[in-house]
């Protein structure tokens, strides 16, 4: 019977990642052997395709930027359409540590979406200012719309069992700041069970951080109209498909 890694795809959104990409891919298989590792370069400049197929990762490569959300459900509709019963998100840049995959995949024995969250115990991780403001309410809201506690409804280092994976490989947002929250909302209405356990952050092994300083006024409100974007949405069509 194969085990749960082997039944599980990592996917890992990539634009312009060459400097790191590589070396997570490498980890990836490292620390969870049998697992398997699909790359999807949105629509990079670099050599970030080449990086990471030497790496043994399987590729797949977009014509053009998409976004996080773009290349997510590329990667759910490639585990739908190949047999992967889960599917984890793991940063192409290195701050998400691949040992935390198996305890988001024990969390999908009682759930359908588990998050990692960088704000539940573990690790020095620390927003301040209007991102910290907005990432705090969007928690509160969105825990009483999945009806249990978040604490990071932001973070990208999630794990989305058979049901989330069905659901996503349809309806997962690809506007900015869709991939996370909105993704939340659509898991939460089409009665998805959501639980979160605490993990680390680290730095970024290379690249260019996609969130600058200057930029938390922009974020605050697209957070906002993400969340707008979420509760608009039908919720008699988000249907999940049986696999």
């Amino acid at each position: 019977m194969p085990s749960a890694l082997e039944k599980t795809l990592i996917v890992m959104p990539a634009f312009n990642e060459e400097a790191s990409v590589a070396a997570v891919v490498r980890e990836v298989f490292t620390k969870l052997p049998g697992v398997t590792v699909l790359v999807v370069d949105d629509g990079s400049s670099d050599a970030t395709t080449r990086e990471a197929r030497g790496a043994g990762a399987l590729v797949a490569t977009l014509p053009f930027n998409l976004g996080v959300g773009g290349a997510m459900r590329t990667g759910f509709r490639y585990a739908l359409a190949n047999g992967f019963d889960n599917v984890v998100q793991v940063d192409s840049d290195g701050q998400h540590d691949p040992s935390n995959v198996p305890e988001l995949l024990d969390g999908l024995d009682s759930a359908d979406l588990v998050l990692g969250a960088r704000f539940a115990g573990e690790g020095d991780y620390v927003v301040r200012g209007p991102r910290q403001w907005a990432m705090k309410a969007l928690a509160m809201f969105l825990s009483k719309t999945a009806k249990t506690t978040l604490t990071d409804t932001t973070s990208g280092y999630r794990a989305s069992g058979p049901r989330c994976v069905a659901l996503f490989a349809t309806h997962y947002p690809a506007e900015y700041l869709g991939d996370t929250i909105e993704a939340l909302v659509i898991a939460a209405r089409a009665g998805c069970v959501i639980r979160q356990i605490p993990v680390s952050m680290r730095p970024r092994a290379g690249g260019v951080p996609s969130h600058h300083p200057f930029k938390a006024a922009a974020y605050l409100a697209r957070a906002g109209m993400a969340l707008v974007f979420a509760l608009t949405r039908p919720a008699s069509s988000l249907r999940v498909q049986s696999k």
